[in-house]
């Protein structure tokens, strides 16, 4: 002991002045009418705990006491707790009447008094219990824990990975926790062949690695728009200064052997067989492109299946175009481009357009103005799903292109709906076939459950770990899912909500409690649509209060859209990304889109995890040694 200093049994406690006896007194009655009250309100539930699955029972009745808690504005008892050096209640979600007995018992000695007495009922839970059981849930539904962290990667199959296993190899080397199948695109023999990948994978390297199968659910989209004009831009790549330094590079084909179609690094015409017989390598093709400007076109190959050329400036080219060969050596050969590519459809709408939204299958077109510039038609489009049509209400806010243009429904028809654009930008917003069509006010009686997604059932059963239920809303979608899934013996199978709208968002806690029939429940928080329905302002807050409940719920939750995109796939990550990941830290569960640079992003993300780990679990930050704090002494 230093000199001058009192051994710990010669000091004295204080005695508490009268204000402080009173001030505490206060706050012990306020915390024990509030934990009467959280056990009156969880005390009535919309159905007996005993009719879940029982390694949730406990779990739901502490999501029950944190609803009930929440139901209240805490804050300045927050404040009058954190004065006297207790717990603020504010990472009590997995254990919420335990942290309010603690502080009562607590206050009780203080003051000196014996300990309240609960409301008739004893909690079943203790301060240790939750994180074990949320734990304990995350294992039975994501696999086994990581090594060197506890959030686990999901990551979506391309459809290469079906037939090249090099790839699902790759990425579970690098470390792949979860694979996702997306039902909504390729088919149950190319899900099949991604399976047994990965069962190979996973033989090589003695790693678990569960199966989630994404059901595709009701997406509403926009319908088909009529092709644009017959003309086809072919530009080379250039650099910032303008010269190119790729050229553009055209497949001429015989005419009728193909209907020409675009990829991504050349561009398709037709033209006369007999005039591609004459064809050489390195011959010059010259031509006159739609605007009469004089272009050349370099053979570069000839082949059984066409010619390909090459073209170092941009040229805009129709049916029609002339083609000329001529060379010393032989006469001028002549001839047409007899077919280009057809050219998607679009609709430009401005803040103020119109747009009508049918029931039909109809192609929508562009607004038709007459000669005056006044309005004859208004831009239509379709949707494809009609039955929404007849369900909506003017006042409505609709979003089209995950946000991109919105606006107003105005008038209600029984086959259309007029749509005020309110949001697009100032030159215009491009409208295309196949585009999300978000409706968040309406209250759409739509099955979460498609016939597809049904069909899919009997091989997600007899093949994948998991099943995730795209835009589920109610507690009645996520009924029919388990009443489905008993149909084709999936019984052992875990289900996933996606919440990516606005009233799966609200009705969380019902869902919740429904799918805690089944032994293994899951959330994902599916940021993409949900930012369109609820707001890209309010997705923060929104997402934070998912990963509450679902902490209450002792639930795993899975963070999803867009993790590390540009770094997947262009290769280099923004700041706003890299903070987004270290925030999915929070979650049991990160998911990663494909890209040609998902294992780069798996291993960024990966290690970002592993760091975020010494410094903070949930809400909670842990205080390790740091580097910094040695370098000030």
């Amino acid at each position: 002991m230093q000199q001058g200093r009192p051994e710990m049994d010669e000091i004295t406690p204080r005695a508490l002045t009268a204000s402080e006896i009173e001030y505490m007194g206060e706050l012990l009655e306020d915390l024990t009418n509030l934990r009467d009250s959280l056990c009156s309100i969880a005390a009535h539930p919309p159905f007996s705990l005993n009719e879940l699955d029982s390694g949730y029972r406990i779990s739901a009745e502490n999501l029950l006491h944190y609803l009930a808690l929440r139901r209240q504005d805490i804050r300045l008892l927050q404040q009058r707790l954190v004065t006297l050096g207790f717990s603020s209640l504010g990472r009590s979600e997995s254990c919420v009447l335990p942290t309010l007995d603690i502080i009562i018992r607590t206050l009780s000695l203080l003051l000196g008094q014996p300990p309240k007495a609960d409301c008739g009922e004893t909690s079943t839970i203790t301060i240790q219990d939750g994180p074990l059981l949320l734990l304990q849930h995350s294992k039975e539904l994501l696999g086994a824990t990581p090594e060197a962290r506890n959030v686990r990667i999901m990551v979506t199959m391309p459809t290469e990975s079906a037939q090249d296993p090099s790839i699902i190899r790759d990425l579970l080397k690098a470390g792949m926790n979860c694979m996702r199948i997306n039902c909504a695109h390729d088919d149950p023999e190319t899900w099949l062949e991604m399976i047994n990948n990965l069962q190979t994978a996973k033989e090589e390297f003695g790693q678990s690695c569960q199966v989630f199968m994404d059901l595709g659910g009701p997406k509403i989209r926009t319908g088909e728009i009529e092709p644009g004009p017959h003309v086809v831009h072919v530009h080379p790549k250039r650099n910032e200064y303008g010269i190119t330094v790729f050229p553009a590079r055209i497949l001429l084909v015989p005419e009728g052997s193909s209907a020409p179609e675009i990829s991504d690094n050349q561009t398709v015409f037709g033209v006369p067989k007999s005039f591609l017989q004459k064809l050489k390598r390195f011959d010059e093709i010259r031509l006159l492109d739609a605007r009469h400007k004089p272009r050349k076109w370099t053979v570069v190959e000839v082949s059984d299946f066409g010619c390909r050329v090459e073209s170092i400036k941009t040229c805009y080219v129709v049916p029609g175009t002339p083609l000329q060969l001529k060379e010393k050596q032989r006469p001028k050969i002549t001839a047409k481009i007899t077919s280009v590519p057809k050219q998607p459809g679009f609709i430009v709408l401005r803040q103020g357009d119109c747009l009508v939204v049918t029931a039909d299958s109809n192609a929508g077109h562009s607004k038709h103005l007459d000669t005056q510039g006044n309005l004859v038609t208004p831009a239509t489009i379709s949707c494809t799903m009609p039955e929404v049509v007849s369900q909506v209400h003017p006042g409505e806010s609709v979003w089209f292109d995950d946000g991109k243009i919105g606006g107003v429904i105005e008038k209600v028809e029984t086959d259309r709906f007029w749509v005020k654009i309110q949001h697009a930008r100032p030159e215009g917003s491009k409208l295309r076939a196949g585009k999300g069509m978000n409706l968040p006010d309406s209250q759409l009686n739509v099955s979460s459950l498609t016939p597809t997604d049904i069909s899919h059932l009997t091989f997600i059963a007899k093949h994948a770990d998991a099943v995730q239920m795209s835009f589920v809303n109610s507690a009645h979608d996520v009924t029919l899912l388990d009443e489905a899934l008993s149909r084709v013996k999936g019984d052992h199978l875990g289900i996933v909500l996606k919440i990516e709208t606005r009233r799966g968002f609200e009705n969380l806690p019902s869902m919740l409690l429904t799918a805690m029939r089944r032994p293994k429940v899951g959330v994902m928080i599916a940021r993409g649509d949900l930012a369109v329905e609820c707001g890209y302002e309010r997705l923060a807050e929104v997402q934070e209060e998912i990963l509450s409940v679902c902490e209450a719920a002792h639930v795993p939750v899975i963070w999803a859209t867009q993790v590390l995109e540009n770094l997947a796939q262009k290769g280099m990550p923004s700041r706003a990304e890299i903070s987004d990941a270290v925030m999915a830290h929070r979650a049991e569960c990160v998911m990663l889109n494909k890209g040609p640079h998902v294992i780069e992003a798996l291993g960024v993300l990966d290690s970002i995890l592993k760091r975020m780990e010494q410094h903070q679990t949930k809400k909670r930050a842990l205080l390790r040694a740091l580097r910094l704090a040695q370098n000030g002494r």
